[in-house]
């Protein structure tokens, strides 16, 4: 007996010529002016615009469709504290003790510190968690597939739907993050794989004057 899914049609639209190059052009433009952002305002975001980003993010590809990706939105203010207080914790210990100097001498022209006002500042956090097994019903442990890279792709997914949808993020990497399974009450198989900062930004926010790479200097056409 074969274990294959049943199969249904393909919704794929496909578009003229002419139309796949003014919309290959207008997203390109579009996700050139997203910007990674450190000056949140606290302006209330729609629950529901969050939801369907979210949504978009969950129809990301991933290996054996296992999808082992957890999102846990985080809007309550004290728990935003807490967050905030246990990663400026971890980063001061970067910054004063882990970090070698070439590290901090790379970070150095993006101003970046140890304090992370936006934690706490911004409507919403959403930490992403990979889940390295999963736990079928009866306990045992169930093997999941390139789990990093489908969640990587799960989560560049969502960066561009929030953008898309009007809105600014940061991606946060304090390290180690072991506190948001602590904090988030997450089970031990999830891996906190990224903080993700969300809402307006500040009237008067400004972002480093960086250059992107050319496509000559990371594409090679063969």
């Amino acid at each position: 007996m074969s274990d294959e899914l049943p199969r249904i049609p393909l919704q794929f639209v496909e578009y003229p010529p002419d139309e796949m190059q003014r919309r290959a052009v207008a997203f390109n433009a579009l996700l050139q002016r997203r910007r990674s952002v450190r000056h949140f305002s606290d302006r209330a975001v729609p629950r529901a615009v969050i939801e369907h980003c979210l949504r978009a993010a969950g129809s990301a590809p991933s290996g054996a469709n296992q999808q082992p990706w957890h999102f846990v939105v985080v809007g309550d203010p004290a728990l935003k504290r807490r967050i905030r207080e246990a990663a400026e914790a971890e980063e001061r210990a970067f910054y004063e003790e882990r970090a070698s100097e070439e590290w901090l001498e790379a970070l150095a022209p993006l101003g970046t510190d140890a304090e992370k006002p936006f934690l706490e500042r911004a409507p919403y956090l959403i930490a992403i968690f990979a889940k390295r097994y999963g736990v079928a019903p009866d306990g045992h442990h169930i093997k999941h597939y390139y789990t990093t890279e489908s969640v990587g792709i799960a989560t560049g997914m969502l960066i561009a739907a929030l953008h898309h949808a009007g809105l600014a993020t940061l991606t946060h990497t304090p390290s180690p993050m072991g506190f948001l399974n602590r904090l988030l009450e997450r089970p031990d198989n999830e891996r906190p794989f990224l903080l993700l900062v969300v809402g307006y930004p500040e009237a008067d926010a400004t972002v480093p004057d960086i250059q992107r790479k050319s496509l000559d200097e990371f594409v090679t056409w063969r």
